[in-house]
C-alpha cells in the first residue's frame, strides 16, 4: 500500500489530530516522506470541490469536514443523536440499566456480540457513561437516562430487584468469564 494511502486511512479513522512523528511510527515511514505525502494530501483535499479538508496545526494533522459542508454534517449528526434508538441500542441500554455497574466484557457476554460501537453511541447521546473501578472500565446509565424516563432511580424500573439480582445470570457470567478455570 502506498504511503499516502496509509496516511489517508489513518487520518480518516482518527478522532484526534496526529503528529508527523506519530504518523511515521504508524506507517514505518521517514519524517521527510510523511511530510511530502501530507503535502500531496493537502493538495488533493483542500479544494472547494471536496467535502473533506486536511487540517494542520503546527506539526499535527487531521481530516475534517470542509467548512461548506458543516451545516449538512451538523444536521445529520443531530438527527442521528436525537432519532430513535435502534433495537441493539435499546437492548444494551436495558442491560446496563438493570446490571450497572457492568463491564464491557460482562455486557458482551450477556448480549453475545461486540458492543463497542453501541456503547460509544449511547455515551454520545448521554444515556450511558463510563467510570473506572478497581482498574477496570464500568458502564452505568446517566442522569439524562433517568430524566428521559421520568425516574428518580433505576430501582423504579419494572422488576428491577428481580432482574438486578438474578442469581442465574450471575452464575452464567461467572461460568463464561475468561478468568474462570473450567
Amino acid at each position: 500500500m502506498h504511503l499516502r494511502a496509509k496516511l489517508e486511512s489513518i487520518l480518516f479513522i482518527s478522532n484526534r489530530p496526529l503528529s508527523v512523528k506519530k504518523l511515521a511510527e504508524l506507517t514505518n515511514g521517514e519524517i521527510a516522506e510523511i511530510e511530502s505525502a501530507l503535502r500531496e494530501l493537502e493538495e488533493k483535499y483542500n479544494t472547494k470541490e471536496n467535502g473533506v479538508n486536511l487540517l494542520q496545526v503546527g506539526r499535527e494533522y487531521q481530516l475534517a469536514t470542509a467548512p461548506d459542508a458543516s451545516k449538512l454534517v451538523k444536521d445529520f449528526v443531530r438527527e442521528e443523536l436525537t432519532g430513535e434508538l435502534t433495537r441493539p441500542q435499546l437492548e444494551t441500554l436495558t442491560v446496563i440499566a438493570y446490571r450497572c455497574p457492568i463491564t464491557k466484557a460482562e455486557l458482551e457476554q450477556i448480549r453475545g456480540v461486540n458492543c463497542s460501537l453501541i456503547l460509544r453511541n449511547l455515551m454520545i447521546r448521554g444515556l450511558a457513561e463510563t467510570f473506572e473501578e478497581r482498574g477496570e472500565a464500568r458502564y452505568q446509565i446517566t442522569m439524562d437516562f433517568l430524566r428521559h424516563l421520568g425516574l428518580r432511580s433505576v430501582r423504579e424500573l419494572p422488576d428491577y430487584e428481580k432482574l438486578n439480582s438474578n442469581e442465574n445470570l450471575q452464575k452464567f457470567l461467572e461460568m463464561r468469564s475468561p478468568t474462570t478455570n473450567t
